[in-house]
C-alpha cells in the first residue's frame, strides 16, 4: 500500500512537469489541487526521496524530559524527604528554580516523573464543604488569626514526658513550636506568650475546647487562663466547634507533620534536647518549607515580601497566674444549631432562635456590656444578658 502511494506521487508530479495542469492531474486521481501543490513543493526541496511519508509523531514533547533532568528531580526529591522537609513536585521546582535550574519541566511533567519513578507523594485531599456558612475569623493581614493546639502527651527516651503547644500564623504560614511538662494554667499562659514573642500577637487566637483552653465548666462564665490573657492584650478568642477539629485544619495538619518528621525521627532524651531540637524544627519549618499559597515562598520570605512589622508583646516577663478579670474585650465560639435549637457554652445552655436551627452561628461575649450576641451570617440574631464571674 505505501508503494503504491509513492509511486502515485511520483507519476503525478511528473506529469505537472510534463505540461499537465495541477487540477487536471489531482482530478484525475481524485485527489486535491492542495494534494498535489504539496508533493510538488517537497520535491523542489527533497532531491531525493521526496516522496516517502514524515513521521507524524511531534519531534518535541513537553511532556517529557531528560534523563539528566529526570535524575536531578529525582535526587532533590530523595535530599528534600531525607531533610524532612516538603518533596512535591511544585516543592522540587522552586528549590531548583532557587538554584539557578533553567528550562525546567512543568509541575505537572514532575509529578508523572514521580510517579514512574514510584516517588508519588499523596495528600489528603480538601475538605470539601458540605454547603454551610462558616463563620470563620477575618484574615485578610498578616498577623490576623493564629490556630494553636496542644500535642500530647508525649514520651522521649527515659522518663520524658512532655506536651507541645503547635501554632501556626495562617496568613505567611510561620509556626511556634513550644514544648512544656504540664499543662496547667501557669504553663499554658508561659507556652502562648513564648509563641507571641516568636510570631507576634495576633488580633484573633484559634483553638478548640479543651478545657485548659476555656477555663471550667463548672464556672463557664469564669473565663480561663487563656481568656484573661488574650482579652488583656488585645486578642480575641474564637472556640471552633466541638469534635470538629478539621476547623483548625492547618494546626491539624501541621500537627500531622511535626509527628512524622519530629516525633518519629528525634530520640529525645532530656528536657534541654527536647527544647533545643523543638527550636531547631521550628525554625527550618519557617526558613525553608515552601508553600503553594505562598506561592513558592517560605513563611519567613512571605513576611518579609509584606514589609510589616509585627505586634510584640510588651514585655518578655511571662504573666503571673491568676489575671485580673478584663473589662473589656470579645471572645467568640462557632456552634453548629441542630433541631432542638440548643447551643451549648462551655457547658451552659442556651435556645437559639428557629432562624439558625441546622446553621453555624457566632456566638460573641462582649465582655465591657455584659452581653451574649447569636450572630448568623454577620447578622444578630439574638441577645442575651450574660454577667461574668
Amino acid at each position: 500500500m505505501a508503494r503504491s502511494l509513492e509511486e502515485e506521487r511520483k507519476r503525478a508530479v511528473a506529469r505537472v512537469r510534463a505540461g499537465e495542469s495541477i487540477s487536471a492531474v489531482a482530478a484525475s486521481l481524485g485527489r486535491t489541487d492542495r494534494w498535489l501543490r504539496k508533493w510538488l513543493h517537497r520535491s523542489k526541496l527533497e532531491k531525493t526521496e521526496w516522496f516517502l511519508a514524515h513521521a507524524r509523531r511531534p519531534q518535541h514533547s513537553p511532556a517529557r524530559c531528560s534523563p539528566a533532568m529526570e535524575r536531578l528531580l529525582l535526587r532533590t526529591c530523595e535530599r528534600l524527604d531525607q531533610e524532612g522537609l516538603f518533596h512535591s513536585a511544585a516543592a522540587v521546582r522552586w528549590e531548583l528554580e532557587d538554584k539557578g535550574v533553567v528550562d525546567l519541566p512543568t509541575e505537572r511533567t514532575i509529578a508523572r516523573v514521580f510517579a514512574r519513578n514510584g516517588a508519588v507523594n499523596r495528600g489528603r485531599g480538601r475538605y470539601v464543604s458540605k454547603g454551610k456558612k462558616y463563620p470563620a475569623p477575618p484574615n485578610k493581614v498578616v498577623g490576623a488569626v493564629q490556630q494553636a493546639d496542644f500535642v500530647g502527651p508525649r514520651f522521649g527516651k527515659v522518663p520524658l514526658r512532655f506536651y507541645s503547644l503547635n501554632s501556626v500564623e495562617l496568613s505567611t504560614g510561620r509556626c511556634a513550636v513550644e514544648p512544656l511538662l504540664s499543662r496547667d494554667a501557669q504553663s499554658t499562659i508561659a507556652a502562648f506568650w513564648a509563641t507571641w514573642l516568636r510570631l507576634g500577637l495576633p488580633r484573633h487566637q484559634q483553638v478548640d475546647n479543651e478545657l485548659v483552653f476555656y477555663g471550667s465548666r463548672r464556672h463557664p462564665r469564669s473565663m480561663g487562663p487563656l481568656i484573661r490573657l488574650c482579652l488583656l492584650n488585645g486578642i480575641e478568642p474564637w472556640f471552633i466547634p466541638v469534635a470538629e477539629p478539621w476547623r483548625n485544619g492547618v494546626i491539624e495538619k501541621f500537627n500531622d507533620w511535626y509527628g512524622q518528621r519530629f516525633l518519629r525521627t528525634v530520640q529525645l532524651k532530656t528536657v534541654a534536647q527536647l527544647k533545643r531540637e523543638s527550636r531547631r524544627f521550628e525554625e527550618r519549618h519557617n526558613a525553608r518549607f515552601r508553600y503553594s499559597k505562598l506561592n513558592g515562598k517560605t513563611p519567613l520570605a512571605a513576611l518579609k515580601a509584606t514589609g510589616l512589622k509585627l505586634r510584640l508583646p510588651r514585655s518578655e516577663v511571662v504573666p503571673r497566674h491568676p489575671l485580673p478579670k478584663p473589662e473589656t474585650g470579645r471572645y467568640h465560639l462557632v456552634r453548629f444549631v441542630r433541631g432542638d435549637g440548643r447551643i451549648d457554652i462551655f457547658g451552659e445552655r442556651f435556645k437559639a432562635p428557629p432562624a439558625t436551627h441546622h446553621e453555624y452561628v457566632r456566638l460573641t461575649v462582649d465582655v465591657a456590656r455584659q452581653r451574649l450576641g447569636v450572630y448568623l451570617d454577620g447578622a444578630l440574631q439574638d441577645e442575651h444578658v450574660y454577667r461574668l464571674r
